[in-house]
């Protein structure tokens, strides 16, 4: 049986993998890009390339706009790469400086600067799905529909999806939009089970869910239902499945590797691929040879048993 694959969804990608773009172009203090950085980057893309992934995924604060210059210069050496791959950035996080707090915006003017300054660095003229990266509590549906719909008229953005929002964002930023938003990427992994929790132990009282997951309720279930491509960043959980002596849920990934003759790593975008909502993991290290180890996963597939072992033994408490 293949991996899941996403099947219901507004915009298609064949690849169950997304590249995430954040450990490219150095450090975070907004120096030039180095030809170590590009070295690294050109590594990176061609290592997600070879194993199947031609979704790729970047911020405009990442590496404080770094991350897309040295993709944006990756490109540039090689202008034939971008025939084989799509592109997605986000907006909407600004970060503090003397005279501001750290704070959401999505204005429209912010929006289209911020793509703008996301196709300068990338020296694209089309960004393919710009996220919009966390729900401002500002936001106003109606402005954000008519910044988009200047940029896709435009020719600068194909399609709009959202980061970090949960289904009542979602529906209510629809409301105002003239076509479907195509993308949530939302925290998901084996260490944050939030939104799946949502789903399991809303009607019992005495369950001890995780914090927050009542906020995710029918999130899952609306982007299965409106075809939202859903993405998991963090899925490989910080590494804090690495060490089978870690916990039980450690143990059990471990055991199950073992058993599918692969890595843990493996195992926890496994996990992931396996739900019905057709997940994309985003994987962001920077590390080519841990890229290709990645392609592991799609070669499994977990069974409902060995699914609901990781599920409940992660919980840290049986289900109700």
């Amino acid at each position: 049986m293949p991996a899941a694959l996403p099947l219901r969804t507004h915009f298609i990608d064949a690849s169950p993998l997304v590249y995430g773009c954040m450990a490219l172009g150095g450090d975070w203090n907004g120096g030039p890009i180095t030809e170590g950085d590009i070295a690294q980057a050109h590594a990176a893309i061609d290592a997600a390339l070879d194993i199947g992934i031609t979704l790729f995924d970047h911020a405009d604060i990442y590496r404080r706009g770094k991350a897309e210059a040295v993709f944006g210069e990756v490109l540039r050496r090689n202008p034939s790469l971008r025939q084989r791959l799509r592109l997605q950035s986000k907006c909407g996080i600004r970060f503090a400086d003397e005279h501001h707090v750290g704070r959401f915006d999505l204005s429209a003017d912010w929006i289209e600067a911020s793509v703008n300054g996301s196709l300068q660095r990338l020296g694209v003229e089309r960004l393919d799905i710009l996220l919009l990266h966390r729900p401002d509590a500002l936001m106003e549906p109606a402005e954000i529909a008519h910044a988009f719909a200047r940029l896709k008229a435009a020719g600068k953005v194909s399609h709009l999806g959202v980061s970090n929002m949960h289904a009542g964002q979602m529906r209510w930023l629809q409301s105002a939009l003239g076509e479907p938003l195509v993308v949530n990427q939302l925290e998901l992994s084996l260490a944050k089970l939030d939104a799946f929790d949502a789903g399991t132990t809303f009607n019992d009282p005495q369950a001890v869910s995780r914090p927050g997951a009542a906020a995710w309720a029918g999130t899952l279930e609306y982007a299965q239902q409106h075809g939202v491509q859903l993405q998991a960043w963090g899925s490989l959980a910080q590494g804090r499945f690495n060490d089978r002596a870690a916990s039980p849920a450690a143990q059990a990934v471990h055991e199950i590797a073992e058993a599918h003759r692969t890595t843990p790593n493996a195992v926890l975008l496994a996990w992931l691929l396996r739900h019905p909502a057709g997940i994309q993991p985003v994987i962001g290290t920077g590390n080519a040879d841990r890229i290709r180890a990645c392609a592991d996963a799609t070669r499994i597939t977990l069974s409902r048993e060995e699914w609901y072992r990781l599920y409940v033994t992660a919980r840290g408490q049986a289900l109700p």
